[in-house]
């Protein structure tokens, strides 16, 4: 959904006066540029949507597809996401509307080099801090970094994160989002006195895969996993070692042997307890949403539910975790690795893991807590915490509402 529209269907539950309706309708910045690489000409962005709470944040995407309606779009739902795990920064966006496949890795990293060079004079770990998203890698984090400080002439290691260990990224970044998605379904799995944990996960790349083996290690039924070739289901669980082994040699969980082949549809459907989309937006929809079976619905990919269908599983009492809590471990790390550059320290693997604990058991529980108290559903709780939270900081700052 479109941010503007989100923003005129909460507003009446959200109380926002026009004034504040127009400061949330409209990002602070919008930085556009070209950018040239052997000859070819491609669109680039940067949105910075809010910075109340802090400086922005917010990933950047080689996609096809990247246009600046999508950008502000996601800028304005990382200014939500810091908000809900209470980070002490904004939101922000970039992308630049490429399909990296074309590119050979040499071109790849003059096409990264040159988005730093079209808006480097608006990042800076003070200003906007950019992270990995959408065919972006710790590679690419690293190029821009080095593009940067060539640049300004000065070491600033915190103006990008999602970098390599060795150029000043942190650690338990590689499995952030997943692990934030296992504390959070915890503390979801404890509020509701959920016995049986079968699980389903939709999508099998870096944050479904992880999400699986964290559950899988955790004791709970995996019954079914997909990747975009297919699923495979059974019924008293699958060994994630195995899957994990078949998908690293062939590319294809549906090659693991002895399991039953199902589509990615019916997985969606399938009984169990838990449902997780990993992968795409849209997937739950109002065709199919009559159909879902889980008591907990975990969004760890982006915008997995529309609207109508959020609906209809409201009705059907079915616990849905927005996507704005649910996969906020990622970024949650990249502001650990943030105040790590800043500090100049670097926080060991058990300190990381026990500070992200603390960070998105405590915003569940605050969530929790708003939801309970009221009569609408756990998503529109969320959004109206991140609101709120980031209209309290504005007011600070001096915004007359």
């Amino acid at each position: 959904m479109a941010f503007q529209q989100f923003l005129n269907k909460i507003a009446p539950l959200a109380k926002l006066t026009k004034t504040e309706l127009q400061l949330l309708s409209a990002p602070e910045h919008v930085w556009k540029a070209e950018l040239s690489v052997s000859g070819k000409k491609y669109p680039a962005y940067r949105v910075q949507f809010n910075s109340a709470r802090g400086p922005y944040k917010g990933g950047i995407r080689f996609h096809p597809e990247v246009n600046e309606e999508e950008v502000t779009n996601l800028a304005f739902w990382m200014s939500l996401k810091t908000a809900v795990a209470d980070l002490p920064l904004g939101g922000a966006k970039g992308g630049v509307r490429i399909n990296p496949k074309d590119l050979t890795p040499k071109e790849i990293e003059k096409l990264s080099r040159a988005y730093i060079r079209a808006f480097y004079q608006h990042l800076g770990s003070q200003q906007d801090v950019p992270a990995p998203d959408v065919y972006t890698t710790p590679q690419i984090m690293a190029w821009m970094l080095d593009e940067y400080e060539t640049l300004t002439g000065k070491k600033d290691p915190g103006m990008i994160t999602g970098k390599p260990l060795e150029a000043g990224g942190s650690k338990v970044r590689d499995i952030a989002t997943a692990l934030g998605g296992v504390y959070v379904l915890e503390e979801a799995v404890k509020k509701i006195g959920l016995s049986s944990k079968k699980v389903a996960i939709q999508g099998f790349g870096n944050a479904g895969s992880n999400m699986a083996n964290l559950l899988w290690k955790a004791g709970y039924t995996i019954a079914a996993v997909s990747d975009s070739q297919g699923a495979i289901y059974s019924a008293s669980g699958l060994s994630i070692d195995r899957v994990l082994s078949v998908k690293e040699k062939t590319g294809q969980v549906s090659l693991v042997p002895g399991v039953t082949a199902i589509t990615n549809d019916q997985l969606l459907e399938l009984a169990v307890d838990i449902l997780i989309p990993s992968a795409l937006s849209g997937v739950i929809t109002k065709k199919n949403a009559s159909q879902v079976k889980a008591k907990i619905i975990l969004e760890l990919a982006n915008g997995p539910t529309t609207q109508e269908a959020d609906e209809i599983l409201q009705t059907k009492k079915i616990l849905v975790i927005p996507d704005i809590l649910a996969n906020s471990g990622g970024v949650t790390v990249s502001c650990f690795e943030w105040q790590q550059n800043l500090a100049q320290e670097s926080w060991t693997e058990v300190e990381i893991k026990n500070r992200l604990k603390e960070k998105l058991v405590g915003a569940f529980l605050q969530l929790w807590k708003k939801y309970s108290a009221a009569k609408y559903d756990f998503r529109t709780a969320a959004y109206l915490y991140a609101i709120n939270k980031i209209l309290a900081a504005e007011r600070q700052r001096g915004f007359k509402p």
